[in-house]
């Protein structure tokens, strides 16, 4: 598989915007299997402890999908921080595809 994250965020009005953009660098197309109706994790770690996970508490319609990534095409998948305490922070975002994986980190300060 050849799919390539990149995870940003934005911190305003209290809240963190991530955003994981995956792209399927290849030359053939790449279906990806969903085992339910959530596309995107993220989680956020201080001094290794995670502190926030985007589906810890989130119910998921309960379906099976899929999402296929032609060459060159990238897809961008939004999650939602409400309400973070202040301070410096790594995010560690994530396909949550059950047949292929495609992850990506960054560094945060609120």
């Amino acid at each position: 598989m050849t799919l390539e994250g990149r995870l940003d965020a934005a911190s305003a009005d209290g809240t963190v915007q991530f955003t994981l953009a995956v792209e399927n660098t290849g030359d053939d197309p790449v279906t990806a299997q969903f085992r339910n109706g959530c596309r995107a994790d993220v989680a956020v770690v201080d001094d290794g402890t995670e502190i926030w996970r985007y589906t810890d508490g989130r119910m998921f319609t309960q379906v099976l999908g899929s999402e296929e990534f032609d060459p060159g095409e990238t897809r961008t998948f939004e999650v939602t921080w409400d309400d973070p305490q202040p301070g410096s922070y790594t995010a560690v975002g994530e396909l949550t595809a059950a047949n292929c994986s495609c992850e990506a980190e960054t560094t945060l300060s609120i």
